[in-house]
């Protein structure tokens, strides 16, 4: 073998949660990326801390995030704290195994972390979601925390970002950053559900976000059922099932 070849180096994508409302959808995009066999590097904000806390009840702990980790992925969109269990538990398993093959935890104040620099391998950077703050931190490129720094970098090193923003309604300010970040080449894509998918649960509606975010991004993913041009598609499918 030649002295100079190197191993294929981990290239994971990066999730970044910010403070707003939505932390299912998150969820949701972890879970499906590590259910597509991609790494993941997750960075969360302070302010995601409190969403995440007020919406499921979890505090999320720097010395404990496997476990901590391992409840919010469980949890279902409608509060059950133990809708994906199994999943959750596979996934901590296989990341404890793969020696973090699999997810890597990233304090937010650590802006000396591997994202913060555009030599870090990442394939891309998803927002999810994405508040009016960091929409802001990002089109203004003020990298205030470790989420902001490396959704700059991921910009100015071209790779995909999409920013999955979480606010109604938008102030005219906000949506100037957002015009600036589709300039720079970002994905813009509000937390919509779309209802021709056929959805009767809240973690269906959430999961149509989620797998639209990631087509967004490029990765693979059977989140929700694609619109084939046939009216009534969905009813059917149900009254059929």
């Amino acid at each position: 073998m030649d002295r100079l070849q190197r191993a294929t180096p981990r290239s994971p994508w990066l999730v970044g949660v910010s403070g707003a409302s939505g932390t299912p959808y998150a969820a949701s995009v972890i879970r499906a990326l590590l259910r597509a066999g991609e790494p993941v590097d997750l960075v969360i904000s302070r302010a995601a801390r409190l969403t995440l806390l007020d919406e499921t009840g979890i505090s999320f702990r720097d010395a404990h995030w496997r476990a901590d980790l391992e409840r919010w992925l469980a949890r279902g969109a409608d509060g059950s704290p133990d809708a994906f269990a199994a999943e959750a538990a596979a996934v901590a398993e296989d990341a404890a195994a793969g020696a973090q093959a699999d997810i890597r935890y990233w304090t937010a104040g650590d802006l000396a972390a591997g994202p913060s620099s555009g030599s870090y391998p990442v394939r891309g950077m998803i927002i999810v979601p994405a508040s009016t703050a960091s929409v802001a931190g990002v089109a203004l490129g003020l990298s205030k925390d470790l989420l902001q720094r490396a959704a700059s970098v991921t910009l100015k090193e071209r790779r995909p970002l999409v920013v999955v923003v979480r606010e109604t309604p938008l102030a005219g300010q906000t949506l100037r950053h957002l015009v600036a970040l589709d300039e720079a080449g970002a994905v813009v894509l509000p937390a919509s559900p779309a209802f021709y998918a056929g959805a009767t649960h809240i973690q269906e509606l959430v999961d149509f976000v989620a797998g639209r975010a990631l087509d967004a991004a490029g990765v693979p993913q059977e989140l929700y059922r694609r619109w084939e041009g046939e009216l009534g598609a969905a009813r059917e499918a149900r009254r059929a099932g």
